[in-house]
């Protein structure tokens, strides 16, 4: 897939026993950071996102996450001026620029500044994640996170692919075993269509979404035989793992 440009109580959330590496996407572009969080969130990553240089200053004082993935293009400082403040303020956090500007003199800028990698969009997605996970190994970062999501009384082990409502388990293909996955990973956030059909078919069904449809229908037939359901569809949206409140 290659880029051309979230509260629900703790005894219902999806989450896992042990987060992963903290990621701050700073980008104002609310689309693409909304979409690369997605993916980040899907891979186990703990992530949050800032949309301007000053905001990403803040956060990395207050949050210290272990990777930042910053655009150079923002409103007020730019990306460069983020970094140079950060290694002013000797706040060393691995970072990794992403940008819309292909040239040599940027690249070498954003590098001698300290910058750990540098990714020019439209960038392959699978690739971002590649080099993520390489600049967090090469800064020593160790993810030791669970294996197990759980949401209400519905649980998923992603190493074993044992899923279970309550004590009943449940027998699911390879595919809606992924799609419940990412639905899990990002409860209660309203997926689309298009979200869903990037992240679980990747480069296959290109645009259908019809067939969302048609495994969300068959994941709803085995994941919600017991009350209350725990799929959702909204009309117009897409798809949710949520539990309706009762009036």
């Amino acid at each position: 897939m290659t880029l051309a440009s979230s509260s629900q109580n703790s005894t219902t959330a999806a989450s896992t026993k042990e987060a992963g590496a903290k990621i701050l996407v700073v980008d104002d572009e609310a689309s693409l950071a909304d979409l690369v969080s997605a993916v980040l969130r899907y891979e186990g990553f703990e992530v949050s996102t800032v949309a301007s240089g000053e905001a990403a200053i803040t956060a990395v004082r207050a949050d210290r996450p272990d990777l930042m993935l910053l655009d150079i293009q923002l409103p007020g400082i730019d990306g460069f001026e983020v970094q140079a403040r950060l290694n002013a303020e000797r706040l060393n956090t691995p970072t990794v620029f992403l940008t819309a500007r292909d040239t040599g003199t940027d690249k070498v800028r954003g590098l001698t500044l300290g910058g750990d990698d540098y990714v020019t969009k439209p960038f392959n997605i699978d690739e971002l994640i590649a080099r993520v996970r390489a600049v967090l190994r090469r800064s020593g970062h160790q993810s030791s996170r669970s294996s197990m999501l759980t949401f209400a009384d519905l649980t998923l082990d992603e190493d074993t692919r044992e899923v279970k409502r309550g004590s009943r388990r449940i027998d699911l293909t390879p595919t809606e075993f992924n799609l419940l996955h990412y639905l899990m990973v990002n409860a209660p956030r309203v997926l689309t269509k298009m979200q869903i059909l990037d992240h679980v078919w990747r480069y296959d069904f290109d645009g259908e979404t019809s067939i969302v449809e048609t495994y969300v229908f068959y994941l709803r037939k085995k994941v919600d035989q017991e009350q209350p359901p725990l799929i959702h569809t909204v009309r117009g949206v897409g798809y949710c793992l949520r539990i309706e409140s009762r009036s």
